[in-house]
């Protein structure tokens, strides 16, 4: 009880990355306030070219805007950026398709602040019932991932597919600093593993994409698990930032975490600076 009476003290943030996402991004934004109220919302525009960006303002929602798409580890990286240097002590990403239910919000924070302290808490859809029908590509994947990184994190993984996930204040600083840019969900548990941050489980229930469509079809499943296999290897070896508080002095551009703020126009100066400085795409990679 004594964990959960901290939580109203505790500046939250709920991640929005998006990607053409009009039809959905609005409705996401609505349900996270219906539904945790305490949780700033910014939504990060990844270079949509439809009405991504006005959907998500009209609902109240601070909005990145970044000049063209970077792909998923890049728009959330710009998440963290800017939840590090406002200050937040809780960062949690919702998808812009609608796929997160926000409802389970405050399960996710219970669980980081009473289950052994951990360092992140994801949803995952393969504790109990997913909510929908994952398709059987998607499950024989998500099984051999899971598999794997069980195996080198000596813990449980059963999603590590997922995108729902919820960092406290060491989580915000180690992916503001360095977070996966191609196949994020699963490269950043095996980075938690490596700076010896702790992960934990909560079943949550996932609704089907609400708007759009993937862009990991079947074709291109196996393609898929090989990169990402890959991937998991050459990152066991990869040399790895030391994740700190960004002081102006640690890396170049980048602020002291900015106090709370008194006037819109200090939220406004923050989104400018993280839009300016987004996450760059490695070894020449435009995103996607």
């Amino acid at each position: 009880m004594a964990a959960t009476s901290d939580a109203p003290r505790l500046r939250k943030l709920a991640i929005v990355p998006a990607y053409n996402e009009a039809g959905m991004v609005g409705r996401v934004v609505r349900d996270i306030r219906r539904s945790a109220p305490d949780f700033d919302v910014v939504v990060v525009d990844d270079g949509s070219t439809d009405g991504t960006a006005a959907e998500a303002e009209s609902e109240g929602a601070v909005v990145i805007r970044h000049p063209f798409n970077l792909g998923i580890g890049g728009a959330v990286q710009s998440g963290y950026k800017y939840a590090l240097r406002g200050g937040y002590d809780v960062a949690v990403q919702v998808d812009g398709d609608g796929q997160h239910k926000p409802t389970h919000l405050h399960d996710l924070l219970a669980a980081l602040q009473t289950s052994g302290e951990p360092d992140m808490v994801y949803g995952s859809r393969f504790r109990g019932d997913p909510g929908y029908r994952v398709p059987f590509g998607r499950r024989i994947g998500n099984l051999i991932f899971s598999v794997v990184l069980s195996a080198i994190t000596r813990q449980r993984i059963t999603d590590p597919t997922s995108g729902f996930r919820m960092t406290n204040r060491r989580g915000i600083e180690l992916f503001a600093r360095d977070y996966p840019h191609d196949y994020p969900e699963v490269e950043a548990l095996l980075m938690l593993h490596a700076h010896r941050l702790r992960v934990h489980e909560v079943h949550v229930q996932m609704n089907a994409r609400g708007f759009g469509r993937s862009s990991i079809d079947y074709p291109r499943s196996a393609y898929y698990m090989v990169k990402v296999l890959l991937a998991l290897f050459v990152g066991l070896f990869r040399r790895r930032p030391t994740p700190i508080e960004a002081t102006g002095e640690d890396e170049p551009g980048v602020e002291p975490p900015a106090p709370d703020w008194a006037e819109p126009a200090d939220r406004g100066r923050l989104v400018e600076d993280v839009a300016r400085s987004p996450a760059a795409p490695r070894d020449g990679e435009a995103g996607g």
